[in-house]
């Protein structure tokens, strides 16, 4: 399996007031262009696949609380602040039925990027296995409620995405890179 990190976060309702989503969509814009420009597009996808880098991002960004939220406002924030055409890169899906129409908007961004229709496939299919592990073939008890996909115009992916146990009172947040998964199946050796 391909995944590059998990976190824990405590479950928390409520939302970001518009003030601070604002500024965190104007300084998202900002940090994108340094990195993007400085170490190119693919690295902010790694970036953004490690859980700990995300959390830092979203503290910079002003969302410091160490919640469930901080998933959801990021992933909003960087939604808006990234211009597909402009950085060579896009986010699409989101919490609830924005995760439903990712396979479409995949589509949509990767005919802005002249994919082939097997990439195209490709990368639907990634969103959907990333999405399928984590939700039932883990069965951690975490039900996914949050699902974004970040793809470049070279083919790079990046998944986050998120479920929520109400048991336990705590979110669970997935990160994936396609440069770590060969496999979104690891089967073990057959014993004889």
């Amino acid at each position: 399996m391909g995944r590059t990190g998990v976190a824990n976060l405590p479950l928390h309702g409520g939302k970001a007031p518009k003030w601070l989503f604002k500024r965190m969509i104007a300084l998202s814009k900002g940090i994108i262009e340094v990195i993007a420009l400085e170490y190119g597009k693919e690295e902010f996808l790694r970036r953004l696949s490690d859980p700990f880098w995300f959390q830092a991002l979203s503290c910079v960004l002003g969302f410091d609380w160490n919640s469930s939220g901080t998933t959801t406002v990021t992933c909003g924030a960087l939604k808006e602040a990234i211009n597909p055409e402009e950085y060579g890169f896009a986010i699409v899906g989101g919490k609830g039925k924005a995760s439903k129409k990712t396979p479409q908007k995949i589509e949509e961004i990767s005919n802005t990027y002249n994919f082939s229709t097997s990439k195209i496939d490709e990368l639907k299919y990634s969103s959907r296995m990333a999405a399928k592990v984590d939700n039932t073939a883990v069965q951690d008890g975490y039900k996914l409620y949050h699902h974004v996909f970040l793809l470049s115009e070279t083919g790079k992916w990046a998944v986050i995405q998120q479920g929520m146990n109400n048991a336990t009172g705590y979110a669970r947040r997935y990160h994936w890179f396609s440069d770590n998964v060969a496999d979104f199946v690891c089967e073990p050796p057959m014993q004889y």
